[in-house]
C-alpha cells in the first residue's frame, strides 16, 4: 500500500545523523505565501524533535502560481542543481484552477517524477495540499487523486496532506482559522498541520513482529 511507503534512505540518515539534504519543489504553499512561518519550517523543527542526531538541509523551491507544467521547465535550474537525497513534490491546485484537466495535470507530474529519476535519481515523496471546504472548488480532489494515482505507479510515498486538515476539521478544528482570506492558503496554524501530515512519511514503520 502507497500508505506504508516511506523515505527509507532519508530516514536512516536523519537517525544516524549523517547529512541530508532535501529539497521542497511545489508552488506557494511550498513557498509559504504571506506567512512568517511556512510548512518548511514547522517540518524542519518536527524533525530535529523527532530524530536529535539529524543534519537536515531543507531547500525551498517553492514559486507561487506554478502548474506541474511550470515547475517541470525550471527543474533543471531550481532543481537538479540541488542533487538533493529527497525532493518532495507539490503542485496540483493552480493546475485546477488554471484549466489544466486531472488527465494533464498526471501527465506532466510523471515527467517531474521519471526526469528525476533518469537525472540523478533521488527519493521523491509526493504531496497533496490543503483540504478545501468550498464546494465550487472541490474539483481539486481528482488532483489530489492523480497524485495518489502516482505514487502507487511508481511506488513513492506520499503525504495526505488534505486527509490529514479533513480530520483535523472534522475534530473540531476551525477550518477558517487553518486558511487565509481566500479559502486555501494556509494560515500559519495550517501550515503547522501541513508540516504534521509530512512529517507522518517519516516516522519509522511499525513493526508487526511476534
Amino acid at each position: 500500500m502507497v500508505a506504508d511507503m516511506k523515505p527509507v534512505k532519508a530516514i536512516s540518515k536523519m537517525s544516524s545523523g549523517e547529512p541530508l539534504k532535501i529539497t521542497a519543489f511545489g508552488d506557494s504553499l511550498t513557498y509559504g505565501w504571506m506567512v512568517s512561518k511556512g510548512y518548511l519550517d514547522y517540518l524542519g523543527e518536527l524533525i530535529s524533535s523527532t530524530y536529535p542526531e539529524s543534519r537536515v538541509e531543507i531547500l525551498n523551491r517553492g514559486v507561487p502560481g506554478d502548474t506541474a507544467l511550470d515547475g517541470f521547465s525550471r527543474m533543471k535550474r531550481d532543481v537538479k542543481g540541488d542533487r538533493a537525497d529527497l525532493v518532495l513534490v507539490q503542485f496540483g491546485l493552480n493546475d485546477a484552477y488554471t484549466g489544466f484537466s486531472p488527465d494533464e495535470f498526471e501527465s506532466n507530474l510523471e515527467r517531474i517524477i521519471t526526469e528525476l529519476k533518469s537525472s540523478f535519481n533521488p527519493e521523491i515523496a509526493l504531496l497533496t495540499s490543503v483540504y478545501i471546504k468550498m464546494p465550487e472548488y472541490r474539483h481539486v480532489l481528482h488532483y489530489y487523486d492523480r497524485i495518489l494515482m502516482l505514487a502507487e505507479r511508481y511506488s513513492l510515498p506520499v503525504a495526505r496532506v488534505h486527509k490529514y486538515w479533513e480530520g483535523k476539521v472534522a475534530g473540531g478544528a476551525d477550518f477558517y482559522k487553518l486558511v487565509q482570506g481566500d479559502g486555501v492558503h494556509p494560515t500559519e496554524e495550517g501550515y503547522k498541520l501541513f508540516a504534521e501530515a509530512v512529517m507522518d512519511i517519516f516516522r519509522p514503520a511499525v513493526s508487526s513482529g511476534e
